[in-house]
């Protein structure tokens, strides 16, 4: 037995058994795994940065952070939940080896002073 979803105009068909538990509150998930489908603003609250940071994290731009998986549909980008988790745990763990500056070596407009070792 199958359940017909609307999505934005288009018709998706689900198996009824169960996939009302895979859907999220907007009711967006791949209709194959359940996977949650997120958009660039979801992941960048989520995180607590902005979309910018998120598109620069996508592509591979930020600096001691492997690129986030995402899926490309033009200019827009979607990332799956399970994608966001994995990289979070990879991210993680691999950023034990990042030292912070100390509050003096940074001066009243956020940036490191010369020659000050912490």
């Amino acid at each position: 037995m199958v359940a017909a979803v609307e999505n934005r105009g288009a018709l998706t068909v689900l198996p009824l058994e169960g996939w009302y538990e895979n859907q999220n509150s907007k009711g967006r998930c791949d209709a194959m795994t359940g996977d949650e489908i997120l958009t660039v603003a979801e992941v960048a609250s989520e995180l607590r940065c902005s979309r910018a940071h998120v598109y620069n994290a996508i592509a591979g731009s930020v600096v001691g952070v492997s690129p986030l998986p995402a899926i490309a549909m033009g200019r827009r980008k979607l990332v799956r939940r399970s994608a966001l988790e994995g990289w979070k745990r990879i991210n993680e763990s691999a950023g034990g080896d990042v030292t912070m500056a100390s509050s003096s070596a940074i001066d009243t407009g956020g940036r490191m002073k010369e020659n000050v070792h912490a």
